[in-house]
């Protein structure tokens, strides 16, 4: 998968002007950052290449922006909330073009140790496409380095991930990537290639279509797969038992069979709920209080819905993780939105914060869940990108990896 990639550690960027491609996709209300997790995570890239002398150029995405360019995606609060924490001035360059005549300046203009935002990259339409090259070409004009510390972006070829990384070779620049990358790689890409064993995987999450090949990749790494979330259902019904009006994917049936047959095949243990948390109507809202029956996954009844895994399986869960040297974990176990429906997921996440093993968690739903929970300062690892980490865990090369140097 080639791991061993190029650091911030292994350049001198003294002097030099080094773009960022960071991960600022935070959440905004009324134009006020709700959680700044992700301005805090890129910090110690930052920092080190200020520290080191370097003209620090910024530039992420934010938003799916789908009607053009608007103020309100706009990276202007994030560079307010850049410049407080890092207790220096961030120029931001508000220009909707991105690169053009105001970001020219702008750089140009830079002394060692200053900080200037571009504005949001997806503003320039072409981010997205296959031919950004000119926007890709635009980015690398403005850097003699390139930095990579965008994970959770780095499964897409665009512009600012992967394309610049040419135009930065071709002027004899270095492509490397920051503290944050380096983690995902060194956890996510260690834990699927060269794992201590016992190694547990446990998914989750409402859809098979999502993980099938997720699924497959780590039957094959993996000692035990535990699967729990609303694509058990499809699994159990794939065994042949009623689920009643479960989530269930009835296209994906025979390839649930498939992957029962391939554990087996294997001789990996694969981990299928045997109780389940069971409702007549769903919530709504969703955290509304619920009334809840337990029945075994042999005897459910045709008109009831299972939101969430049942006392025995998160037993039999939690006892699987106890004895594992490495978890990866994607996907919560049931509605965890609903307090009445969370159990399970708690179950998995108290049990991942009691044992000795390296436990990661692969971004988003499982990362939000551990973190709402009060878990996740127990974890290894929390990954910051939910396709990426799900891409990386099927064995997918990763666009924004790849295009780093190797060392």
């Amino acid at each position: 998968m080639g791991l061993n990639k190029k650091s911030v550690d292994d350049i001198n960027v003294k002097g030099k002007r080094v773009l960022v491609r960071c991960d600022f996709n935070v959440p905004l209300k009324n134009g006020e950052i709700t959680d700044e997790t992700r301005i805090t995570a890129a910090l110690p890239t930052i920092q080190k290449l200020l520290n080191d002398g370097g003209k620090v150029i910024l530039c992420s995405h934010l938003g799916k922006v789908k009607n053009g360019p608007n103020e309100g995606e706009s990276l202007a609060p994030v560079a307010k909330r850049l410049s407080e924490k890092l207790g220096k001035e961030v120029n931001f360059v508000a220009d909707y073009n991105v690169t053009g005549e105001a970001a020219t300046k702008a750089v140009e203009a830079m002394n060692e140790g200053d900080v200037v935002l571009l504005q949001n990259t997806r503003f320039r339409g072409a981010e997205e496409t296959k031919n950004g090259e000119a926007f890709s070409k635009e980015l690398a004009d403005l850097a003699d380095d390139y930095v990579c510390d965008a994970f959770g972006s780095s499964h897409r070829a665009h512009a600012s991930v992967a394309g610049v990384t040419k135009f930065i070779s071709e002027k004899g620049g270095s492509n490397v990537v920051g503290y944050l990358m380096q983690k995902e790689i060194n956890f996510l890409g260690n834990a699927v290639e060269n794992p201590v064993r016992p190694f547990v995987a446990i998914l989750g999450g409402a859809k098979v279509a999502d993980k099938l090949n997720v699924i497959s990749n780590l039957l094959e790494k993996c000692d035990t797969l535990i699967i729990g979330g609303g694509m058990a259902y499809t699994f159990l019904k794939a065994q042949g038992y009623e689920i009643g009006k479960s989530l269930v994917d009835d296209s994906k049936l025979d390839y649930c069979k498939e992957m029962m047959e391939k554990a087996e095949k294997l001789g990996k243990k694969l981990l299928l709920p045997v109780d389940s948390v069971t409702i007549t109507e769903f919530p709504n809202p969703i955290d509304a209080p619920v009334e809840v029956e337990v029945y075994d996954v042999t005897n459910m009844p045709a008109d009831r819905e299972g939101c969430d895994i049942g006392p025995k399986t998160a037993e039999m869960f939690a006892e699987a993780v106890k004895s594992a040297k490495t978890v990866v974990w994607n996907g919560p176990m049931g509605v965890f939105e609903n307090p009445t429906l969370a159990e399970g997921t708690i179950a998995v996440a108290k049990a991942l914060a009691e044992t000795e093993a390296t436990t990661i968690i692969g971004g988003g739903d499982s990362a939000a869940a551990v973190n709402q929970l009060g878990f996740g300062d127990k974890m290894s690892h929390i990954s910051t990108g939910g396709g990426a980490s799900l891409e990386f865990l099927e064995g997918k090369e990763l666009p924004g990896v790849v295009a780093a140097d190797d060392k």
